[in-house]
Order: structure tokens, then C-alpha cells, then sequence
């Protein structure tokens, strides 16, 4: 069952201050942990955002991984990985119903959406993906895969708008399409990274109709075969997702507060897609990535566009 947005503003009146009556500093600490844990690229970036936002961001971070994992990583305690995702989204709905959850990343989670005024349903598509992605391991078309990233990639983008806040002139709107752009860009840079990855797992997220238009067989990635055909299909990607980077960079300016951490997430997730080039198109045997230095040359790159492009507009919402 969906739920309605009015559930927060009841767990607001039933609980008061959100960052003191439902998640405690422990459980924002073990989000921290598990951030850490699991990502190089976000928790890197993450460090360049607002110290008031970060308990946040890393509380967004841990509910999604853990909703991931249940689906990729580990059904442990559960029957199958259909209860362990199931389970996770009757807690989410028994947190926004009740404004309680005994799990702290739940906890946490539910804080920082009272707190940032996050509706309840953001996360409604997230599930259906995560439950599409126990079955679903082809995606015909790239508006097919597209739909998939309205689900996996667009509701955390939203979710971080919420908490960043969104300046004036502009509105929740025009910061949402820039945002849904960079969800997709960078969740498309990890596609085109992981192709081996994936393979191995039994998932193929490059289009089928991109495959057959480009000459790429099922047995050519089981082979990790870099032919021609295949170059030129990761270039056709690639190419795709620099416009999704293009279009989201218009929208780092609206943001009331984290530009730089956003920008350098922007950036550092960029280079992935110049990694795979540098690596003659080898997703099978070896992986993007960015280096230390690489990384803080990016985050002052980053600076600097931000300086570039500052302006004197007035905070719409930054909670």
C-alpha cells in the first residue's frame, strides 16, 4: 500500500523534535559506517558537503544500500531476497506510519525526512525496483532501462534536492529535472563500469536493441571480447551519458547549500566514463577508477566552477 505524504507531518506532531525523539547520534553514526563501508566515490564527496547536512546524506546513503544488498549481496535471515526486500519496505512503511522504526538506518532515515520535509512516497519507486530487479536481468530498450532508473537512481537525487534545499528564483521543479539527470548519469557511468561485473552475476544493462545494432552478442561478453562492434557501442554509451552530465551541471547553481560536494560528485563520477577510455574499453578485467590525487584535483576543479558561477540568490528552501 502507498504511502501518503501527510504520514511525516503526523510523525512530526508524535514526535516532536525529529533529531532528538527519533534517531540518536549512534544511528546516524552506524549509517556513517556503513557509507564508508560500501563507497569510495560517495564517501569522498560526501566530506566536501555541509557538516549540518552530512548525517543526512549518510543516513540516505545506508537505507538504499541496505535495500540494495537484500537484493545483490545477502538475504541472510531471510527465506529468499523477495522477504528481505519486503521486510525492508514494511519497516519503511511502519516507520512513516508510526514515526518509530527499532532499526537505527530506518531510524535515522525517517529523522532526516521529517527533518527535511522528504514526502513519504519519494521512496515508492525505489522498491519497485529493487522487486524488478529480482527478475528482471535484460532491458530491451534504453526508455525500458530508463523506467528501471526511475525507480534505482532518480529517488535519490530527489531525496538529496530535499535535503540541500533549492535557492531562489529557481523552484523544486527545475532543480528536480537537473537532478533526476545526474541520478541517471551517474548511475549509467557505474552500468558501462560494472559490465563484467554484471555479467557474472547474470545482468545485462546495455540495451538489447544497442547490442544487436551494434553487432555485440551475449557470447562476446561472456568472452570479454573488445571488438570493434563493442567500442563503439561503449563510445555510443558514453556519449549518452555525457549528455545527462551536461544537462545536470545546469543545475548545481540551484542548490541552497553542498554545491561543491555535489559538483565534485558530479566530476568524480564523470571520470569514470574517461577511466573506461583510458583502459582501451577493458570492463571485464579491469576497473575505473579514480586516484587520491585524481580525486582532489577534481574537487578543486570543482571549487573553482562553483566561484564561477556564484550568484547572489536567496535561499527558496534549505531547511
Amino acid at each position: 500500500m502507498a504511502l501518503k505524504d501527510s504520514s511525516i507531518q503526523e510523525a512530526i506532531i508524535s514526535k516532536g523534535t525529529p533529531s532528538t525523539k527519533i534517531a540518536s547520534s549512534d544511528d546516524y553514526a552506524y549509517c556513517r559506517q556503513v557509507m564508508l563501508a560500501a563507497s569510495n566515490n560517495y564517501s569522498f564527496a560526501s566530506n566536501f558537503l555541509p557538516g549540518a547536512k552530512r548525517r543526512h546524506i549518510d543516513a540516505l546513503y545506508a537505507f538504499l544500500r541496505i535495500g540494495d544488498d537484500r537484493v545483490d549481496v545477502s538475504y541472510e535471515g531471510f527465506s529468499s531476497r523477495q522477504e528481505a526486500i519486503d521486510t525492508w519496505e514494511e519497516a519503511y512503511q511502519h516507520a512513516f506510519e508510526t514515526g518509530d522504526s527499532p532499526d537505527p538506518v530506518m531510524r535515522a532515515y525517517l529523522s532526516t525526512a521529517v527533518e527535511n520535509g522528504i514526502p513519504a512516497n519519494t521512496m515508492s519507486p525505489y522498491f519497485r525496483a529493487m522487486k524488478d530487479d529480482l527478475v528482471k536481468t535484460r532491458f530491451a530498450t534504453f526508455e525500458e532501462l530508463l523506467h528501471y532508473m526511475d525507480g534505482s537512481a532518480i529517488p535519490v537525487g530527489r531525496a538529496m534536492t530535499y535535503i540541500l534545499g533549492v535557492q531562489e528564483p529557481y523552484t523544486y521543479s527545475e532543480a528536480f529535472l537537473r537532478a533526476d539527470a545526474l541520478s541517471i548519469a551517474m548511475q549509467l557511468s557505474n552500468f558501462w563500469r560494472d559490465i563484467g561485473q554484471d555479467w557474472q552475476i547474470g545482468r545485462v544493462y546495455l540495451p538489447q536493441e544497442d547490442l544487436k545494432i551494434f553487432e555485440v552478442s551475449g557470447e562476446d561478453l561472456a568472452a570479454g571480447r573488445i571488438s570493434s562492434g563493442f567500442i563503439e557501442l561503449l563510445e555510443f554509451e558514453i556519449g549518452r551519458t555525457e549528455e545527462y552530465y551536461d544537462l545536470a551541471s545546469e543545475g548545481v547553481q540551484m542548490l541552497a547549500t553542498g554545491q561543491w560536494g555535489v559538483m565534485s560528485s558530479l566530476l568524480i563520477y564523470r571520470t569514470i566514463l574517461r577511466s573506461i577510455r583510458e583502459n582501451k574499453y577493458d570492463v571485464f578485467s579491469r576497473r575505473a577508477r579514480t586516484s587520491l590525487v585524481q580525486k582532489f584535483t577534481l574537487m578543486f576543479n570543482a571549487w573553482k566552477k562553483i566561484r564561477q558561477s556564484g550568484n547572489g540568490s536567496k535561499t527558496l528552501n534549505s531547511r
